[in-house]
């Protein structure tokens, strides 16, 4: 069964030829042209993984990636319409998995779809490396992709998960941004470091709301992260 791309943008064209792309490519796609339009669509036809415009009217992508956060960890990918970063790292900040600056190539779009599907597919495997891995009072479960603290439950995205599974692997010792992104992305795809500044910042926001205390993520600055807790 072929997997399913949500496209929410206002603008028609593009609307047109990215689902001709992706159609191409052998993707099922859904198409909205804002994200009103798309919360609705979404709740009858899930999709899985989702590409954001952030300017849409009445529902705009960063209103429209809160209200899917709250139901699950859908897999999103942000289109930023200007080189400002304050759309990236909000839209990071708010649980997207990716983002790509317009104008952008489709190939480019194809290998960022293809690379966060394959992480949130890889999450989930039943292999002998996915075992539960419980670091003091976390514990990872990657075939349930299920993070819980203290008993509480993290509700991660599929790239926080990837995070913070490689920084608990080998507690006390520090990854650099470098290690991290590999880790989270794959080898071969280009992030800028600061999305993983900004994904280790609501990492740490997504710890607290469920303990205040919480500090085992430590930024060595200049040098990288590292989980604490044996």
């Amino acid at each position: 069964m072929s997997q399913t791309i949500a496209l929410v943008d206002d603008d028609q064209n593009i609307l047109a030829s990215l689902s001709a792309a992706l159609t191409d490519e052998g993707y099922s796609v859904e198409t909205y042209a804002d994200g009103a339009e798309a919360l609705e669509g979404l709740g009858r036809r899930p999709a899985d993984l989702a590409i954001l415009d952030i300017k849409m009217p009445r529902m705009d992508g960063m209103e429209l990636l809160g209200e899917l956060r709250r139901r699950d960890s859908l897999p999103v990918i942000f289109l930023t319409s200007k080189d400002d970063e304050v759309d990236e790292i909000m839209g990071l900040r708010m649980g997207a998995d990716d983002y790509i600056k317009k104008p952008f190539s489709q190939r480019l779009l194809l290998e960022r779809v293809r690379a966060v599907l394959r992480r949130h597919e890889e999450s989930g495997k039943d292999t002998a490396s996915d075992e539960v891995m419980r670091r003091g009072e976390m514990v990872l479960d990657p075939v349930r992709h299920l993070c819980t603290w203290k008993g509480g439950e993290v509700n991660l995205t599929v790239t926080e998960f990837l995070i913070v599974e490689s920084l608990a692997r080998r507690p006390g010792h520090v990854k650099n941004r470098d290690q991290l992104i590999d880790a989270a992305y794959g080898e071969n795809i280009y992030v800028d470091d600061r999305t993983i500044d900004s994904h280790i910042k609501r990492l740490r926001r997504k710890f607290k709301e469920v303990d205040d205390d919480f500090s085992e993520i430590e930024t060595l600055y200049g040098v990288g992260y590292r989980y604490n807790a044996a």
